[in-house]
């Protein structure tokens, strides 16, 4: 009985762990006719997400519900961000651009976990629009104890022109600077700390000459240099992920008309940044690509028009799978226990768990 018993308790382990295996679940969120751009949460259950509407949603439970806590009429919605559940901001991605965007306030601030939202004030250069934040903490010693310093940093736009934000206050106070000597469109931003991080950009606001780029700072983005440049007409970069300090990943975006063309490709880097080469992600012309999240170095997936893909061996070979249309922004985070979760959005909403 006992060697039956034996083998039948690893059988039953080895099903256990398979059914644990986690996968994207689509959530049911309120409908929305094109693609959404960001989602962000504080922990497993506590999060939000934005759109073109000028709507920002909340939930509380893991996305299994969802509140919507502000309709601004002629705002876009295109990045948001927590610190915790209180404090947060969101960037509109501004006028001139898309059709019934009045709102030229390119930040706006909460205190009270997205109940009531505020205009920020920052000191520089008028901002146009936002695309992207990232977050840095910073350890230190503060009177004897382990403390956080939050740097944050942000950038846009799409369409030009190209600007970047940055807080080393936790948001209270802002600063801009002009980015046009570098780039002519920002699309996403990754600190690895308070001074070296990498920016998704475009060399010209004119899709047509425009090759994908990406830029480097090691001074917290004072200044900034060129590390991958596409040597194609009609692209962009879009999303970064750096699942470690040396390997990282940026989703490169094709406008080419030409049906013919139809190679998409992932830039890789896996010497923290400083070169970086193309690895091809799928031949189909109308799979333009938008979000990129990886868990390791290795596991990872894309967002494209059309579908999502995932790779297990660090984009040698991908699997197509459903993270709905143009997924824009994939985010994983780690429990205190080290488990993973992650959410992501495009034109749904999905969990991964």
């Amino acid at each position: 009985m006992q060697r039956i018993i034996i083998p039948l308790i690893f059988i039953l382990t080895a099903l256990w762990g398979k059914a644990q295996t986690s996968s994207w679940q689509k959530l049911t969120t309120e409908p929305y006719a094109g693609k959404q751009d960001d989602i962000t949460f504080v922990d497993r259950n506590t999060g939000w997400y934005v759109n073109g509407f000028g709507r920002i949603y909340h939930t509380q439970d893991g996305g299994k519900t969802w509140t919507k806590q502000l309709e601004q009429k002629g705002s876009f919605f295109r990045t948001i961000v927590f610190l915790d559940e209180k404090v947060g901001f969101v960037g509109t991605v501004g006028t001139d651009y898309f059709p019934n965007v009045t709102d030229t306030i390119p930040l706006y601030g909460t205190q009270d976990g997205g109940k009531t939202w505020k205009p920020v004030a920052y000191k520089g250069p008028y901002v146009k629009g936002l695309c992207a934040f990232d977050v840095v903490k910073e350890q230190y010693i503060n009177h004897g104890k382990i403390d956080y310093k939050t740097h944050l940093f942000a950038v846009g736009r799409v369409g030009s022109p190209a600007n970047i934000m940055i807080s080393h206050d936790g948001g209270t106070t802002w600063t801009s600077r002009s980015m046009q000597a570098d780039c002519k469109m920002l699309f996403d931003i990754k600190m690895l700390d308070k001074n070296t991080g990498f920016a998704c950009a475009a060399t010209s606001e004119d899709i047509t000459q425009s090759h994908a780029l990406i830029l480097k700072t090691t001074d917290g983005g004072q200044t900034w240099k060129k590390v991958y440049e596409s040597n194609r007409p009609f692209e962009t970069t879009w999303k970064v992920s750096f699942p470690t300090s040396k390997v990282g990943y940026v989703t490169i975006q094709s406008y080419n008309p030409d049906p013919n063309v139809k190679q998409q490709r992932v830039a890789k880097t896996t010497d923290g940044g400083e070169t970086w080469t193309e690895i091809n992600l799928v031949e189909e012309a109308g799979a333009r690509e938008f979000g990129i999240g990886f868990i390791d170095e290795n596991h990872g997936f894309v967002g494209t028009m059309n579908s999502g893909f995932e790779t297990k061996d660090g984009g040698k070979t991908w699997t197509r799978i459903d993270l709905g249309r143009a997924c824009n922004k994939i985010r994983f985070y780690t429990d205190a226990d080290k488990k993973v979760y992650g959410y992501a959005i495009g034109l749904n909403v999905f969990k991964w768990e």
